[in-house]
C-alpha cells in the first residue's frame, strides 16, 4: 500500500486576522482574545433578543438571528475571534435526526438509535438543510473584515453518535 503525500501551503498576509496569524504560526504582537462560542449569553442584550426569540434552535437556524447574536461579543469587546453562534448537534436534521432543545435536559433526540435498522434509516447529510450556516460565516467574515478571524464548530463524530444513541445529554455515573 502506497501513503500519498501532502502538504498544506498556507501564505502570508498582513492583512489576515491576528488570530489566523497565530494558528500559522507566525508571530503576532500580543496575546490574543476571544470568546467561547456562547459566551455572551451573560449580555443583555443576548437575554433581550432571547426573550423575544425562546426557541435555541431558532436563535442557531436562522441566519439573520445566528449573525446578530454572533456579532454581540464582538460589537461590545473586538475580541480576535468571533465565533459563530450555533450548536454541535447543528448537522443531525440534515441527515435524518430529528431533535429538540429543551429549557433544562438540553438536547433530546425523539427516537434514539438502538438498532442497525435505526441506522439504515439515516441518509447522506443534505447540506441544503444547513444553508444558514454558510450564509451566516460569509455574512460574519464581511461584518468583521480582517479585523477577526471567524470560527465556526461542530460536534465530532464520536460527540454526535453519542446523543443519537443516548437520546440526548450522557449523565454518566460512576
Amino acid at each position: 500500500m502506497r501513503i500519498k503525500k501532502f502538504s498544506v501551503a498556507c501564505s502570508s498576509s498582513t492583512t489576515d486576522p491576528l488570530l489566523v496569524k497565530a494558528a500559522r504560526g507566525d508571530p503576532v504582537s500580543r496575546p490574543l482574545a476571544w470568546m467561547m462560542h456562547q459566551a455572551g449569553r451573560y449580555m443583555a442584550v443576548y437575554r433581550k433578543l432571547a426573550e423575544k426569540h425562546p426557541s435555541f434552535r431558532e436563535r442557531y437556524e436562522t441566519t439573520d438571528l445566528i449573525v446578530e447574536i454572533s456579532l454581540q461579543p464582538w460589537e461590545t469587546f473586538r475580541p480576535d475571534g468571533v465565533i459563530i453562534f450555533s450548536d454541535i448537534l447543528t448537522p443531525l436534521p440534515a441527515f435524518g435526526v430529528p431533535f429538540n432543545i429543551e429549557e433544562v435536559r438540553g438536547p433530546v433526540i425523539h427516537s434514539p438509535m438502538h438498532s442497525e435498522d435505526c441506522l439504515k434509516a439515516l441518509h447522506p447529510i443534505d447540506l441544503e438543510k444547513l444553508h444558514f450556516v454558510g450564509e451566516s460565516l460569509k455574512i460574519l467574515r464581511q461584518e468583521v473584515g480582517d479585523h477577526a478571524a471567524v470560527l465556526g464548530f461542530v460536534g465530532a463524530p464520536w460527540t454526535i453518535a453519542t446523543y443519537i444513541v443516548e437520546g440526548g445529554a450522557c449523565v454518566c455515573e460512576f
